[in-house]
C-alpha cells in the first residue's frame, strides 16, 4: 500500500473529526492532526480506533502517543501491516 493511498485512506476517516475543510482538503504528510487539522485529543483516540478497524492492525500505547502527524501515522500504520503478514 502506497503512501499515497494511505493518505486517502486517512483523510475518509479523519473527515468527521475536523471542522477545518481547507486543511482536509490539502492533506499531506506534513500534516499534524493537533495544529492543521484542530483535531481534539479524545477524537484523535476514535481516529486511531478507526485506523485499527479498517486496516486490521492493533495499535499499541507507545505507537498512539508517536501518531500526531499523518507521516508518523503512515510509517506505524506500514509497520503494523508488515507485522501483521508476516
Amino acid at each position: 500500500m502506497n503512501n499515497d493511498q494511505l493518505i486517502i485512506d486517512l483523510k475518509e476517516i479523519i473527515t468527521p473529526y475536523t471542522e477545518e475543510q481547507l486543511a482536509l482538503a490539502e492533506i499531506n504528510e506534513q500534516t499534524d492532526f493537533l495544529k492543521d487539522l484542530k483535531i481534539n485529543s479524545a477524537n484523535l483516540v476514535d481516529i486511531i480506533l478507526d485506523v485499527e478497524e479498517k486496516f486490521g492492525i492493533e495499535i499499541d500505547n507507545d505507537s498512539m502517543a508517536k501518531m500526531i502527524d499523518v507521516k508518523a501515522t503512515i510509517v506505524i500504520i506500514k509497520e503494523k501491516l508488515a507485522a501483521n503478514a508476516g
